[in-house]
């Protein structure tokens, strides 16, 4: 078949040069001349059989011309792969038999026989070929020929197109072990930087003689060496209580795999009246050189001391990695210095700002609204507009809200979120209360209109936040962002000039994050309610906010009973239909009253949102905040939550008691 279409193409068409000389040859014939008409026949005939003549003969040298080609072909195309300078394997990719292999993939395989009818994997065991069947063409990771490796090259061809069945793959095996060393080599002595430390050093020390001091450091320095002294790093103090260490990229598997266990051996270094020493350790890696390196290890200190300190962070080019911080306790600190900072410069930024709005996150609570009032009072005393963004769909914080918006100062204060990026201009400061995630605030599309941020927050730094904030008040050892609010109203305000409405909604605040007083309570704790207390908070009108109907209590305990104990002192109801998010975490709280209980958490089903919303509470011993981070949430260590996208009831349970499991065993 194929001789025949060469054939047609090679052949000169001639026919209609024969065919007009027929014609001619019959017109001669019809006007009478049958001698001239009988002698250009003859002429026609003989020139067509020679034509014919020198066209097969023709056909015949170019089909051999053709046919020598070919062969020739064949022979180099066999050559090639038989002297081919890498080695070569041919085989069935469906039952990966070998077919045939040259002498140089029989040697670096150590092979002394031909591999017909054996599988590769036999000769190169492990070898993966789903890459061939899934169309590409060179292996997706190096393969190991006894201490040599390979790069695989290859292709599939289809040997039986009539049935669609039958593939032989050819595979290259190109030898990168001398290229692989030097990349090995190369990132293995890349740098990495860490800084290291003490964040409690002003109260270890407070109080410590000089020798008892000098012991303890002695201690320290001693513990510090030893753990780096394998790296042969270079390992320096830069002040009285931080250190830098620069290492080598190949130490840090071994750092990763112990988790930072200096933290934990630094806190084994105790003072006189029982208290730990807690370390801090930033690991900046992957940089483009070694400012960038300082630069990631920085932001990874500033990221463990806004989670509470006593852990380690690790920061490349794409994220954090956290190790450690799995104690609940966050230090308080004694000192107000900060606090009275942090108050001169936000009383600065607002008295600057054309106007400022207040937000909180997605459905508000108690202390969203507490701390929006807080600020709000300073705006008034600056004369400076103020404007709280509103969840307009129903909260926790509903009822707060009904009541303030009875005030005259609150009539037109509270705006929606469409009418606030409306009114947004150059200098509008937004302040963004009790959260620290970008993905987690009432609007995202206001927080990326405004210029200036201020960011007031309780708990622990996730490892998506907002960043470039104009100014950052966040404080894991708080009890709640109103406590923090409070604190700096102390400094900018009379107790006169907050009004008891406003100072209840304080009060309120610090009242649910705390527990009545009973969770994450400090001095500085009762220093805030105390203050509020001046200014006119009433204790006994606080507690209406807290107040529940008869069908949401009801619900409540419906949750509770669906509740199952999951290994020692784990708390999990699982309920599969939609049920009230201010009932669920209710019931969460509810679960902590129970004997035994450490930790709780409440998932249920968001039809409307296609989500799982779970919250966590725990009693201290616990930190519920690691645990849900783990499923893309956050909070702090007494208080968190989680909202799951495009899951099932059943796979985010099973992924928080993996998370469980994980968090236990660390333990």
């Amino acid at each position: 078949m194929h001789k025949k279409n060469l054939t047609r193409l090679l052949e000169p068409s001639y026919r209609l040069y024969f065919v007009f000389l027929l014609l001619f040859a019959l017109a001669t014939a019809l006007v009478g001349k049958y001698t001239l008409a009988a002698i250009e026949l003859v002429m026609v005939l003989a020139l067509f059989f020679y034509f014919r003549r020198s066209i097969d003969t023709r056909k015949r040298e170019m089909l051999s011309y053709i046919d020598s080609i070919t062969g020739s072909m064949d022979v180099a195309a066999k050559d090639t792969m038989i002297n081919a300078p890498l080695p070569m394997v041919i085989f069935r990719p469906e039952t990966e038999e070998v077919i045939w292999s040259n002498d140089k993939f029989l040697h670096i395989t150590g092979e002394r026989d031909h591999l017909f009818d054996r599988k590769i994997t036999d000769a190169v065991p492990g070898f993966d070929t789903r890459w061939l069947m899934e169309g590409k063409g060179q292996c997706p990771s190096e393969v190991l020929v006894g201490d040599r490796r390979f790069l695989v090259f290859g292709h599939m061809a289809r040997i039986d197109k009539n049935s669609g069945r039958g593939f032989l793959a050819t595979t290259y095996w190109v030898d990168v072990t001398e290229f692989s060393q030097l990349r090995d080599e190369y990132y293995a002595t890349r740098p990495a930087i860490a800084i290291l430390q003490l964040d409690n050093y002003d109260e270890v020390f407070k109080g410590v003689s000089d020798n008892i001091k000098s012991a303890m450091l002695s201690d320290i320095n001693r513990r510090l060496d030893e753990w780096t002294a394998p790296t042969h790093g270079l390992f320096c103090r830069t002040d009285r209580d931080q250190f830098v260490f620069l290492f080598d990229e190949q130490y840090m598997p071994q750092f990763l795999e112990k988790k930072f266990d200096i933290v934990d051996q630094i806190h084994e270094v105790v003072n006189p009246s029982g208290q730990p020493a807690t370390l801090t350790v930033g690991v900046g890696r992957d940089g483009e050189d070694l400012s960038e390196l300082y630069q990631f290890a920085a932001l990874a200190v500033e990221m463990a001391l806004s989670r509470g300190g006593d852990q380690a962070v690790v920061k490349n080019r794409f994220n954090f990695e956290f190790y450690g911080g799995r104690r609940s306790a966050d230090t308080e600190k004694h000192t107000k210095v900060k606090s009275r900072v942090m108050a001169s410069a936000l009383s600065e930024l607002i008295a600057d700002a054309s106007q400022v709005f207040i937000m909180g996150h997605k459905f508000p609570d108690l202390d969203c609204i507490g701390p929006a009032c807080g600020i709000t009072a300073i705006c008034r005393k600056k004369g400076v507009p103020a404007y709280v963004i509103r969840d307009l769909a129903s909260n926790p914080a509903s009822g707060l809200v009904a009541e303030l918006m009875q005030l005259p100062e609150y009539a037109q204060a509270f705006l929606s979120p469409d009418n606030a990026l409306i009114s947004a201009d150059a200098r509008t400061l937004l302040v963004v209360a009790d959260t620290n995630r970008p993905d987690r605030v009432l609007s995202q599309d206001l927080l990326e209109c405004v210029n200036k941020v201020a960011v007031i927050d309780h708990h622990r730094r996730a490892a998506s936040y907002i960043e470039g904030a104009t100014f950052s008040f966040q404080e894991p050892y708080a009890s709640s962002a109103s406590e923090l609010v409070t604190e700096l109203l102390q400094y900018i305000l009379e107790p006169s000039e907050l009004m008891p409405r406003e100072a209840e909604a304080l009060m309120s605040g610090i009242v649910l994050d705390s527990k009545n007083f009973t969770m994450r309570t400090g001095s500085r704790t009762f220093d805030a309610a105390a203050f509020l207390r001046r200014a006119g908070a009433d204790t006994t009108d606080v507690r209406r906010f807290f107040k529940s109907d008869l069908d949401k209590t009801i619900s409540r305990f419906e949750i509770i009973k669906e509740t199952q104990m999951y290994r020692q002192g784990m708390a999990i109801c699982a309920i599969d239909h939609q049920v009230d998010r201010i009932a669920a975490a209710q019931a969460a709280d509810e679960l902590l009253n129970v004997s035994g209980v450490q930790a709780s958490f409440v998932l249920f089903p968001n039809v409307e949102q296609n989500q799982i919303i779970l919250s966590a509470r725990s009693m201290g011993q616990t930190n519920v905040q690691v645990i849900v981070e783990e499923l893309g949430g956050g909070g702090n260590a007494t208080v968190a939550g989680a909202q799951i996208p495009e899951q099932t009831l059943d796979q985010v349970a099973a992924s928080l008691m993996e998370a469980i499991d994980k968090h236990c065993d660390d333990e």
